[in-house]
């Protein structure tokens, strides 16, 4: 038997994907606290994620030309945070005093919800670096996109304080880049 590339294109995009999260998940923490949600969304479920996206396009016309994107991704990977609790170091960088006015402080939701931990934030960074570094490694397309990781907590589909996506996509071109406005 003999297969075109394009017939298992899905699969080795789901199988970049696990690995992105396995990457994301080994990624170091601070203190070893692990406040780190990863999830994968099959091609199916992107279009709901777009649709969402389209919502906000009157806010921010580059949620329309995000969604267009996503609808070429094969997969999609979304990593949030719980930044909620404190690492007790008392560095400042939440904008807080100290780590017990920050955990006493009133969380809003405006986008994402705060505040955060700053240390939990750069946690996050790294392990968005890590599944991105391996993508690129394995030769996937990528893009690390905040307004989809929005659109899919405004969905429900985690609740995390903070989320980002990353869609998946093996073509000749990334086409997650090089968009036009």
């Amino acid at each position: 038997m003999v297969k075109s590339e394009r017939d298992f294109a899905e699969e080795a995009v789901m199988m970049a994907a696990y690995l992105m999260a396995e990457s994301a998940r080994t990624a170091p923490k601070s203190r070893g606290i692990d406040d780190i949600e990863i999830l994968y969304v099959e091609k199916d479920e992107i279009e709901m994620i777009a649709k969402k996206m389209e919502e906000f396009a009157a806010e921010d016309r580059d949620f329309l030309r995000d969604a267009n994107s996503i609808r070429k991704a094969k997969g999609m990977v979304i990593i949030g945070l719980r930044g909620g609790r404190s690492l007790g170091i008392n560095c400042g960088a939440c904008g807080f005093k100290n780590c017990a006015e920050f955990e006493k402080a009133t969380r809003a939701e405006v986008k994402f919800r705060g505040p955060n931990c700053a240390f939990k934030l750069v946690d996050l960074g790294i392990a968005l670096g890590s599944a991105v570094k391996l993508s690129a490694i394995l030769g996937v397309d990528t893009r690390i996109m905040y307004r989809a990781g929005l659109a899919a907590k405004e969905l429900g589909l985690t609740d995390c304080d903070v989320a980002f996506a990353i869609p998946i996509a093996v073509e000749g071109k990334n086409p997650f880049f090089d968009r036009k406005s």
